[in-house]
């Protein structure tokens, strides 16, 4: 595995080098009549996306201090990003992303634990911090087309992992919560490493592909083991108007926990975009030897299907249901049901705002020892800008 990511590590490094090179060459050589160079002006811009809700516990219930029994209900933020994007150049642009936690609330692999004197405070981590080269230009050259290459890029530093952010942009809900592999703990938004994408030409699909720590980025690197990852989609029927956006995607990520002892997590998905519906089927499969080659491996499966019928006027429904067995040759079962109404405002531009009304139900089956059924009535809200 070493030895494979060394040879991607170098690939990426020498692809970086030589569209620095060829820039530069470029800049030596007279240009092709009524060329227009791109703007190189520096630009910086500031955005956000906050999700605050109201959550109200059905079950289970809590005891207070006082042993009076009560329905957990708070209002809560879960996301406040600050988002700072922007160029250096048509070639290089950046990111950096804080994002809102609540310290000592959280323990174990994330690394949250209890800080002295901000205990249960919301405080800002950081989430994205990357420069990236942009390909773009490869598309359309003072000296010919050479591919259409937009939107392709290679990325430095924390950012992105190749399939939860694809993911979201499909499933517009994580507002309500994470997409099946994330919310289940198998896969991360983020992380720290190098990675490339790549657009196939005439709308047919996409491929990226990194080199992570592994840890995620609410952690340090713990060993000299590294994550490779990797998605391919394809958009099967991009000529024809009403299935240009079905696609299948394929994602694969080949990690350790330490020498030896695996940590592989498999996707396969298929999604649907449409004025009207919005649909995705995804099935995962996980392979882990937690912390030590010698324990046994444990084989973890799972499915995630939902649908999001849509109306021309902002209404629109969110169906949703997962599946998960976490150790195969066990009889545990966790499955999750979501159902709600969402409003979504009319709005001009890259910008969102909406509110969704949805009931949740978790069911714990055959685990011992027992863990109680889940249920709880939920007003999600998104702003982003």
């Amino acid at each position: 595995m070493k030895q494979r990511l060394g040879l991607f590590l170098g690939a990426c490094a020498a692809a970086a080098m030589l569209l620095i090179g060829t820039g530069a060459a470029r800049a030596q050589i007279t240009v092709a009549e009524g060329y227009t160079p791109p703007d190189d002006t520096p630009t910086v811009k500031v955005g956000g996306t906050i999700f605050a809700d109201y959550t109200y516990q059905l079950f289970p219930r809590a005891v207070d201090g006082d042993g009076n029994v009560y329905h957990p209900n708070a209002f809560n933020v879960t996301r406040a990003y600050i988002n700072v994007t922007g160029s250096i150049s048509h070639w290089v642009s950046f990111r950096i992303t804080p994002d809102v936690v609540r310290v000592g609330t959280v323990s174990g692999t994330t690394g949250n634990g209890s800080v002295p004197g901000l205990s249960g405070t919301l405080t800002y981590r950081l989430k994205y911090a990357y420069g990236q080269i942009n390909l773009d230009d490869l598309a359309n050259t003072p000296f010919g087309k050479l591919e259409q290459w937009h939107g392709s890029w290679i990325r430095l530093g924390m950012q992105q992992t190749p399939v939860i952010d694809y993911l979201e942009t499909i499933y517009r809900y994580r507002f309500q919560g994470t997409v099946f592999p994330d919310r289940e703990g198998f896969l991360s938004s983020s992380d720290l490493g190098v990675s490339a994408h790549l657009v196939f030409p005439g709308n047919f699909g996409d491929i990226h592909v990194g080199g992570y720590n592994g840890e995620t980025y609410t952690a340090p690197e713990a060993n000299d083991q590294k994550a490779i990852e990797g998605r391919l989609t394809i958009r099967p029927l991009p000529m024809v108007p009403i299935l240009r956006g079905l696609r299948l995607t394929g994602f694969y990520d080949h990690d350790h926990y330490v020498m030896d002892a695996r940590r592989d997590r498999g996707v396969i998905d298929l999604s649907f975009e449409n004025p009207c519906l919005n649909f995705g089927a995804m099935y995962l499969k996980a392979k882990d030897q937690n912390a030590s080659a010698s324990k046994p491996e444990v084989i973890a499966e799972g499915y995630s299907v939902w649908a999001t019928p849509r109306t021309p006027f902002g209404l629109e429904a969110l169906l949703r249901y997962d599946y998960l067995k976490p150790q195969q040759g066990t009889a545990q079962r966790k499955d999750r049901f979501i159902g709600g109404i969402a409003y979504w405002f009319p709005v001009k531009g890259n910008v969102a705002a909406a509110l969704l009304a949805d009931y949740e139900q978790v069911r714990y089956r055959n685990f011992a020892p027992s863990k109680p059924k889940e249920e709880r009535y939920a007003l999600h809200t998104l702003f982003n800008f």
